[in-house]
């Protein structure tokens, strides 16, 4: 039997979702062949503070976000759960739904998957998806694996073949490049409360949401 086509796993506060995100998931979705990506609102992230904006809120923006991407699919299990938005116990839920031959790929920036040590049960990941690590062009991820925790794990399951994605479930970590974009949520949230215009840094359904039910304003 041949093994499932790999599915993007691409999580966040998404207060609001932009472009940045959109164009993180299109690129990976390109660059490493999958199948398609589902955007995962956090409900209540452990990493940060709690967001602003109710969760309901970032959900329906998301929902709206990916509706004009094929593709794309939203999972609002963590938005409508009362427990904590842990990576891990997302993932076990969704290998718990989809099976154990079902590649998952959870997309991350290179400064979160640095930052994996700090996260709860970080080393449980491997075994439930792949991690593909978005990096700026120039960058080697292999030299920033060098001391901490991440260098006892990580350097064998490295590789540069997207085909690993496809030959398991689990446990690669293949990085891909893509373009620079200077967007964040912080960004956008700042323009939006000091009445500046945050046109084409965000889905223009988005920016409607945002406007009609008056959120980020002062």
């Amino acid at each position: 039997m041949s093994t499932p086509a790999a599915l993007g796993i691409l999580g966040g506060t998404f207060d609001p979702i932009h472009h940045g995100h959109l164009r993180l998931g299109i690129e990976a979705r390109q660059r490493l062949g999958l199948a398609s990506i589902r955007l995962i609102p956090a409900g209540q992230p452990p990493h940060r503070a709690r967001p602003g904006t109710p969760a309901e809120h970032r959900l329906a923006m998301t929902e709206l976000a990916a509706s004009e991407l094929p593709g794309f699919e939203v999972d609002p299990a963590e938005v409508r759960s009362q427990q904590t938005s842990y990576t891990v116990a997302t993932l076990e839920r969704l290998r718990a739904e989809l099976g154990p031959a079902q590649p998952l790929v959870l997309i991350l920036g290179a400064d979160a998957f640095l930052g994996l040590p700090g996260w709860h049960r970080w080393r449980e990941l491997f075994g439930l998806a792949h991690i593909a690590v978005a990096t700026r062009p120039g960058y080697i991820l292999a030299d920033a694996l060098y001391g901490g925790d991440l260098a006892d794990e990580c350097p064998q399951r490295l590789t540069q073949d997207a085909q690993a994605l496809r030959a398991a479930a689990a446990g690669a970590i293949v990085p891909f490049t893509i373009p620079s974009l200077e967007i964040s949520a912080t960004l956008i949230r700042h323009a939006l409360a000091h009445g500046e215009d945050a046109r084409f840094l965000l889905p223009p359904a988005v920016l409607d949401y945002i406007q009609t039910h008056h959120l980020y304003s002062r």
